[in-house]
């Protein structure tokens, strides 16, 4: 493919390309040449699930495939365990190197949705860290300034709270500095957040001696509350492995006004007949075609059908989960509870209080009532039990 499509292409979602001038001159090279850019994108696996925020890069790096350039997914098994400080006003819990091994374990299969695995290459940062001796990091240590370090927005904001920060977040740019080294890296990808930690990279490889990487940084995704980035922390995420009904009401429960943005950064659908088309229905057809690119079309067609018949026409759903009473029946709290309709009791009664609740679609006020008949119970709108008395 031509520069002018490839750059086309590598361009979309893209929030900042430092530079473009150098990555039209990469990519003049590698098509005179006939090789292919390496370009790389590191995830710390801190969490088990990938959700929709990560896909982000992962469709930018699949993006990179297609265009056939070398795309290097590299899993940070030794910096997930000292852990990122981009965006944080805290220190981060350290994960043990066992959370994290599990973790990993997990990555290179959900991948696979997004990723073509024989074109991949996926490197782990504990490979050469681990190989280091003492003398070897201190020297590491010598290729970038404290004084730089600390120029960083977070750090300095955390300076001026008077909070702790603490050493290993500041070798952690270096680190990951470092990998863009090891790795020869021609592109590195990551979100706004890590603009910091990619320019570091740059300035690393060039006290190496090496070219620098061109960096694109892509958007950070808010989850289903439109408000912070996706994070499973929050609440707000939708996971890739989520069964398809689920994944397609978290979708339908966003706000319209970040409907585009997933539409640009999830999907390869034209941004102009989008904003053509009623929201209701640009909404169901976004999560329609998100849901069938982490399970199949058929499951999809059958969460919207499921969907429609469910919050259209005010139905139950067909697969509600049974709860069985007592004879003497149940305190509401208990029900909700052990139904797993939520996660805690004062949960349960923030929600009856907030008029959530509804029992055969009466919204239900008291938390210390008891229910002895059979009926439907429902959470918000998309949570339902049917009780059922014992015999």
């Amino acid at each position: 493919m031509d520069i002018i499509k490839q750059l086309e292409v590598i361009k979309r979602g893209a929030v900042e390309i430092i530079s473009e001038q150098e990555l039209k001159g990469k990519l003049e090279q590698s098509l005179k040449n006939k090789t292919p850019l390496k370009v790389k994108a590191g995830f710390d696996p801190t969490a088990p699930d990938i959700h929709l925020g990560h896909t982000v890069l992962l469709r930018k790096m699949r993006q990179f495939q297609d265009l056939g350039h070398e795309v290097i997914l590299l899993i940070g098994d030794f910096t997930g365990r000292i852990g990122d400080p981009s965006g944080q006003s805290e220190k981060r819990r350290q994960l043990t190197k066992e959370e994290v091994d599990e973790n990993a374990l997990t990555y290179k299969k959900q991948v696979s949705k997004i990723l073509d695995l024989k074109k991949l290459r996926i490197v782990f940062n504990s490979s050469w860290f681990e190989k280091m001796n003492g003398f070897e990091f201190g020297k590491l240590l010598t290729h970038y300034t404290a004084t730089r370090l600390l120029e960083r927005d977070d750090f300095q904001l955390r300076l001026k709270e008077r909070k702790p920060l603490y050493m290993h977040e500041l070798i952690y740019p270096i680190l990951q500095g470092y990998d863009s080294v090891v790795l020869d890296a021609d592109i590195e990808l990551g979100g706004t957040d890590q603009k910091f930690n990619l320019l570091v990279g740059r300035d690393i490889q060039k006290d190496y001696g090496k070219t620098e990487q061109v960096v694109i940084t892509m958007p950070l995704l808010e989850g289903t509350d439109g408000v912070v980035k996706m994070s499973k922390s929050y609440g707000n995420y939708v996971g890739i492995n989520e069964p398809a009904k689920d994944m397609f009401g978290k979708i339908m429960s966003i706000s319209d006004g970040v409907m585009l943005k997933y539409y640009n950064l999830l999907t390869d659908e034209d941004l102009g007949e989008v904003k053509d088309m009623h929201p209701k229905e640009a909404k169901l057809k976004l999560a329609e075609i998100i849901v069938g690119q982490y399970h199949s079309a058929a499951d999809a067609r059958n969460a919207r059908l499921e969907f429609e018949r469910v919050f259209s026409s005010k139905e139950v759903p067909s697969d509600v989960p049974v709860f069985n009473l007592s004879p003497e029946g149940n305190n509401i709290v208990d029900v909700l509870l052990e139904g797993g309709l939520v996660g805690t009791r004062n949960e349960a009664r923030r929600l009856i209080k907030q008029g959530a609740v509804a029992f055969d679609n009466e919204v239900l006020s008291d938390d210390g009532m008891t229910i002895d008949k059979e009926g439907i119970l429902k959470v918000g709108k998309r949570r339902f039990i049917s009780l059922k008395k014992q015999a």
